[in-house]
């Protein structure tokens, strides 16, 4: 007689999520090197490629990146991301330089392939995304509404990507609600000291040493005036966002404009 034997059943251990393989690109900037330090210090990332302006994309791919940060420059930023897109990486994207017309183009691509996330995000400092929300809530309850942004003179941009954002909320709310643009009486600016006119809203841009990154939107009405300041003392403040949205943007496919879109705050 054969005797039957009982198999014995073995249960493997449960897999342990993989880390979420990350690329900075312009690495060796202030804001990138920065950003290398908040990935190799955040749980869940594992920091896989470092690239500078002059090294090849090619080492996305070769590293086996998901999430691509690119902090580059506006002349690289959008030839970086298309690239990204194409071999199916996610990116979170704080270059400037992205217009409509830029924006326009790469929605075509995402539309492309759909399984990709973009995050834009003009600033990573939730503080900075909280100031531009509460602009644009106050700015239709005033007649007067101007922007003045501060960095430091390396900045190569002007203005800057935050209050070019800015500009286009409360613009955007301002029309909205049926409010006038801000009332100015200048006939004669010719050296531009009133500033450059984004949305309808003056923006003036201060460049000096010893500032990183701030942000004044004044608002006047009759008899009084409402100040909404945002202070970053140091790029660290920017990391936050810079994580937050590399863990998020692969759940969030096609383009996301600003941060606030992976903040709950009822937008």
């Amino acid at each position: 007689m054969t005797q039957s034997t009982a198999t014995e059943t073995t249960h493997a251990p449960a897999s342990v999520p993989s880390e979420l393989r990350v690329a900075v690109l312009g690495a060796r900037g202030r804001m990138g090197s920065e950003a290398v330090q908040a990935v190799r210090r955040a749980d869940g990332l594992q920091l896989v490629a470092e690239l500078g302006r002059d090294d090849s994309l090619e080492g996305l791919v070769a590293a086996g990146a998901q999430v691509v940060v690119d902090l580059t420059v506006p002349s690289a930023t959008e030839a970086n991301v298309r690239f990204a897109v194409e071999h199916g990486i996610h990116c979170v994207v704080g270059a400037t330089g992205w217009d409509a017309e830029r924006l326009a183009r790469l929605e075509a691509l995402l539309a492309e392939h759909p399984g990709v996330g973009v995050l834009i995000a003009p600033n990573f400092s939730v503080g900075a995304v909280l100031a531009m929300r509460f602009s644009a809530e106050a700015a239709r309850f005033f007649e007067s509404v101007e922007i003045i942004e501060l960095h430091h003179p390396d900045k190569v941009d002007a203005p800057s990507g935050t209050a070019a954002r800015t500009a286009a909320l409360v613009g955007g709310a301002r029309r909205a609600a049926g409010v006038a643009p801000s009332p100015d009486a200048t006939e004669q600016d010719p050296h531009g000291a009133r500033g450059a006119v984004v949305d309808d809203v003056r923006v003036h841009s201060v460049r000096l040493r010893g500032l990183v990154a701030h942000q004044e939107t004044l608002l006047g009405g009759l008899g009084e005036q409402l100040t909404i300041r945002h202070d970053s003392f140091d790029r660290i403040s920017f990391m936050t966002g810079v994580v937050l949205g590399v863990r998020e943007v692969g759940t969030h496919p096609g383009l996301t404009h600003g941060l606030e879109g992976y903040l709950d705050l009822g937008l």
